[in-house]
Formats: structure tokens, C-alpha cells, sequence
């Protein structure tokens, strides 16, 4: 007679498979594999988080994007860079960081309407942010059939937002003159 190993508890469940994540995981998702209630699911969650939070844990449980993952905490960012690191610099270039906003900001957009709120053509920038994941494509435009792009969940996860209504308000980062200076475009 062989013992049976017992199934693991819930939280241990959670743990074990957001372990292994390489992108959030939704509560649904969780909860058909644990094969349990989405509300007993979420609540282990959130009472997980605080509880790595309040022990002053080196990792975060987070809700990003619309699921759940592991993310080491910011004070130790110094740290997990030295350790990561490899002598690539894999950063996004002026031009790439600047498209991005654009595409976060007035999505979903073409390639063309972008390029006319840079100023510049910006084919290659948005190739190498799809390549990335950090944007994909939307559909396309109902009257010239342009592909529409929007910012990808890998985006929100990369930024640590749960939705686009946590993106930063452009305003106060606007010049005071940005009427006049639209005027004399």
C-alpha cells in the first residue's frame, strides 16, 4: 500500500504556481486549477501580499496588468540589477520612449498619426516595440485600413499599472504655451 501525498493548501497552491509565472496571472485562472472559488482565491491573494509586505519580505505579490506575480520589492532594485546584469543595456532609446508614450497616451493609433505627433517617421521605433511586446496591434482603421497599435499587458506589467487609468497625467508636465504653440502649427 503506497501513502498518498496529501493535496497542498491553498496558499501553498498559490505560491507554487506564481512561482513558475512569467506574466500575471488572472484570479480565474487560479482558481479552476486550485479548483476553488474566485472570492477565496482573491482573498488569499490580498492577504498574501500584506503579508510579505509586513514581513518585510525581499519580494512583492502584486496585481498588475489583470492577474498576480511575484516582483522583488524597489529597495532591492540596486541589488537585482548587479546580480541580473550581464553588460547589455537593454533600455528603450529617446525615439522608443517617446513613441511609446504617444501610443500609451492616444491609443489605439496608426503608425502614420504617430509619426505626425513626432514629427519624424517612426516605422523602425514601433517595429522594435512590438519585437519587445510592448505594443501590438489594435485592428485596423474603418476608413483607411491602417494598422491601429495600443500598449501591450506586457507594458502595464513592465510600468507596474493594473489598467491605462493609472498612467500619469500629462498636464502638469505640458508647457504653459502649449495652446500657442498648436496654434502655429
Amino acid at each position: 500500500m503506497t501513502d498518498a501525498v496529501p493535496e497542498p493548501n491553498l496558499r501553498t497552491g498559490l505560491e507554487a504556481i506564481l512561482l513558475v509565472v512569467d506574466e500575471p496571472v488572472t484570479e480565474m485562472t487560479l482558481a479552476q486549477v486550485l479548483e476553488r472559488p474566485i472570492s477565496e482565491v482573491a482573498a488569499v491573494l490580498r492577504q498574501l501580499s500584506a503579508e510579505y509586505t509586513e514581513g518585510g519580505r525581499g519580494f512583492d505579490l502584486r496585481e498588475v496588468a489583470g492577474g498576480w506575480r511575484f516582483y522583488t520589492r524597489a529597495e532591492c532594485a540596486t541589488l537585482v540589477e548587479r546580480f541580473v546584469r550581464d553588460g547589455q543595456q537593454a533600455r528603450l532609446t529617446q525615439a522608443a520612449l517617446e513613441t511609446l508614450a504617444v501610443v500609451a497616451y492616444r491609443q489605439p493609433i496608426s503608425r502614420a498619426r504617430v509619426a505626425a505627433v513626432r514629427g519624424v517617421n517612426s516605422d523602425g521605433v514601433m517595429r522594435t516595440l512590438v519585437t519587445r511586446g510592448l505594443v501590438e496591434e489594435a485592428g485596423t482603421e474603418p476608413e483607411s485600413q491602417a494598422l491601429l497599435y495600443r500598449t501591450s499587458p506586457y507594458f502595464l506589467e513592465r510600468m507596474g499599472l493594473r489598467d491605462l487609468d493609472e498612467l500619469p497625467e500629462l498636464a502638469p508636465f505640458l508647457p504653459d504655451d502649449v495652446e500657442t504653440l498648436e496654434e502655429h502649427k
